[in-house]
């Protein structure tokens, strides 16, 4: 590949190292790409709300795609620009579906708000039986109806007795192509959008925006939340530890994210 126009990463266990931290040399290379001009976006599963810290220790801000393709968000700005949401009607039928089909699922919410820092107590919402396997000081705990009362970039669902796989397979036969499903982890959560809506989609668009073709696109990622990504780019980097579908869809492996896999491969031309 040439020098690329666009590069695009995963956050968590592709950018960040074990340690969820960003080393000094992606920071030093992430640095170099943006001064050349290039854009460096950031296509995550995680929320607005989550991205300023990471921002600040890779000293890039711009574009970010978040919630897996849901949202766009200017993270020099504080400002979520646009926001494809579940309806709160299908989130109620999904739930009460998925419910009743997946005796002891646990349910979530995400939604967007003006900025990362607005009505935190309205951007997280879960069921009490929704067992978080991450710290999560900004969760509010409500009753289903108000889980689902309002429109959510992401329904998060959880099953003590599968793991993330097995869910997703369990869902799909229930839900079928009215929700986008996903997942991030084998721990036995899966995550849910809008249809049509997933990272690669929230990257063409920026793309387009930005008048950068596909073919100029160089992505990384390293779970099945990022097959579409690596698919659609014209180039797809999976990390060397990453999930065997994501492995399976990339142009190429690199080293593991606590080798600094994402720069070894930007070094080639920054």
């Amino acid at each position: 590949m040439r020098e690329p126009g666009l590069v695009a990463s995963d956050v968590d266990g592709t950018l960040l190292d074990p340690m969820e931290e960003v080393s000094a040399r992606t920071a030093a290379t992430a640095g170099r790409v943006v001064s050349s001009g290039t854009p460096f976006v950031l296509v995550t599963g995680r929320p607005p709300r989550w991205m300023p810290r990471v921002v600040a220790a890779l000293g890039v801000s711009g574009i970010a795609v978040c919630a897996n393709g849901a949202v766009t968000y200017d993270t020099a700005a504080d400002r979520v620009l646009h926001s494809h949401d579940i309806d709160p009607v299908t989130l109620h039928d999904v739930v009460r579906e998925l419910r009743h089909e997946l005796t002891g699922c646990a349910f979530a919410v995400e939604r967007a708000t003006r900025t990362a820092h607005d009505d935190l107590r309205e951007q997280f919402l879960a069921e009490a039986e929704f067992h978080r396997g991450w710290m999560n000081t900004d969760i509010r705990v409500a009753p289903t109806d108000e889980v689902t009362g309002k429109p959510a970039m992401k329904l998060l669902v959880m099953h003590p007795g599968m793991n993330s796989a097995e869910l997703s397979a369990a869902s799909a036969e229930i839900i079928g192509d009215r929700l986008q499903s996903t997942y991030s982890t084998e721990s036995g959560l899966i995550e849910f959008s809008a249809p049509g809506v997933d990272k690669a989609a929230g990257l063409a668009a920026v793309a387009a925006d930005l008048g950068i073709a596909r073919s100029e696109v160089i992505a990384f990622g390293d779970m099945p939340n990022d097959v579409p990504m690596l698919t659609w780019a014209g180039h797809g980097v999976a990390m060397r530890n990453a999930h065997p579908d994501a492995l399976a869809a990339a142009d190429e492996v690199t080293t593991t994210n606590a080798e600094d896999g994402v720069a070894q491969v930007l070094e080639r031309w920054w």
